[in-house]
């Protein structure tokens, strides 16, 4: 246990320190191993028995045998959405609807809108933030709360719900036969809530600040949003959008999963007839989103091998056996094992991808409802997921917004962290109730 707790601690501590998660990864992962008497080697290891090497490789391969499409489509229809001009169109009507009064509402709209549409969230958080810098220094806020206005938009209430194409929300469809849309009336509320009351607090976080005399700093690095350029019209460049959700929707009981790679390629398909005569390159976008792909699905992958190690040692089992042990609901239990697990790697997507495999038997055998325990997993994974090791944490906050943990840490934390951990109690008390 000492092992296993000490290597998610360093896990946490180095991806803070901003050594690259790749190294950090199989770094944490040995801790837990050497800690727990697992061998490094095969070579070392008894006939059946668990070792280091093929722990890690097979949780780290493991995933991306299982993602690679989804990641690589996803980030291609992000970034061709980006290079054509549709990404900004939707984000500036958007913007514009709601006027300067209602800033930060309007970027988190704007990114709840692109992510519930399908687009990446690595590439919702890049394509929003020149519009988010623009928009806090004509109001005059605080920079620091930009990371937190993106990731209330992007990995809560959008990230999770019912019909929603981010993997997350895909993921249990392969270990528990539901669909996209399973229990879409107890996920409607909760997104409802996490929407108003996340939102509500990161405005009194940011009211409170600049009462205190926290204001908008320039930077000469800052991006400028370009109002000059030639946009689609926005209600064209949510067409790809739609095609995304459509193309979902209608094809997933045949395809399960596989119906996510059929509506991403359909989307790329239709931003690139929407958005042709806008782009700067086509050929280069697809690049680009192939790049963002890979780095995108590695990062993962490493922290899924760290939970490929873990789940191997005798701990992690005893920890599992006592979170699905705890009385009452067993969503309970499926919610708070998916959570810590999510936790424990950074990633809601891995965490549910170490999870549902041990979860799922155990508790459909005990009659817990399917479509409930979907729900409840993908809710549960986008909490603890977004602890300070996270890749989109890391990501939104040191290299998108050039901000210290220390500094925007706490408001993301807030609205990632405590605002979805309420929504999955919400959940679970309405799925007992019958709803």
């Amino acid at each position: 246990m000492v092992g296993l707790i000490g290597g998610l601690v360093l896990l946490i501590y180095l991806t803070m320190r901003g050594v690259n998660i790749l190294i950090v990864g199989p770094v944490s992962a040995l801790f837990v191993a050497i800690f727990s008497g697992m061998p490094l080697f095969g070579q070392l290891a008894a006939e059946g028995e668990a070792n280091f090497i093929t722990s890690y490789m097979t949780g780290f391969t493991g995933f991306i045998m299982s993602w690679y499409m989804m990641f690589l489509l996803g980030a291609v229809f992000g970034k061709v959405m980006e290079d054509s001009g549709a990404a900004d169109a939707v984000a500036k009507w958007t913007v514009d609807k709601l006027g300067m009064k209602f800033a930060v509402l309007a970027i988190v709209a704007a990114c709840a809108i692109l992510t519930y549409g399908g687009v990446s969230l690595f590439v919702v958080a890049f394509s929003v933030y020149p519009m988010a810098i623009s928009l806090f220094k004509q109001a005059n806020l605080p920079r620091r709360f930009i990371p937190a206005t993106l990731a209330l938009g992007s990995v809560t209430f959008t990230m999770t719900s019912a019909g929603s194409p981010e993997i997350q929300n895909w993921i249990p469809i392969e270990f528990l036969g539901t669909s996209p849309w399973a229990g879409w009336q107890v996920s409607l509320i909760v997104a409802v809530f996490m929407a108003v009351f996340g939102y509500w607090w990161l405005k009194r976080m940011i009211t409170k600040a600049t009462n205190k005399g926290e204001r908008f700093i320039d930077r000469e690095t800052d991006p400028a949003f370009d109002t000059s350029r030639e946009l689609p019209n926005p209600f064209l460049s949510m067409i790809p959008l739609v095609v995304v959700l459509g193309i979902s929707f209608t094809l997933h009981k045949s395809l399960a999963q596989s119906a996510l790679i059929v509506a991403l390629l359909g989307g790329i398909i239709a931003a690139y007839v929407v958005g042709r005569k806008y782009s700067d390159d086509f050929g280069k976008a697809v690049s680009a989103g192939t790049l963002g792909a890979i780095i995108a699905i590695g990062n993962t992958a490493a922290v899924v091998g760290f939970g490929g190690v873990a789940k191997n040692v005798n701990a992690f089992q005893m920890a599992v056996d006592a979170m699905t042990s705890i009385p009452g609901s067993p969503l309970i239990g499926a919610a708070i094992a998916v959570s810590v697990i999510a936790g424990m790697t950074g990633s809601a997507s891995g965490g549910q991808a170490i999870a549902l495999p041990l979860l799922a038997p155990h508790y459909v055998d005990m009659g817990v409802d399917p479509e409930a325990l979907h729900r409840v997993a993908a809710i549960s994974s986008g909490a603890l997921d977004s602890l300070p090791h996270n890749g989109y944490v890391v990501t939104t906050i040191q290299s998108i917004a050039g901000e210290t943990h220390k500094a925007a840490y706490g408001a993301v934390g807030a609205v990632t962290v405590i605002v979805p951990a309420i929504g999955v109690v919400i959940a679970i008390v309405l799925f007992t109730l019958g709803m």
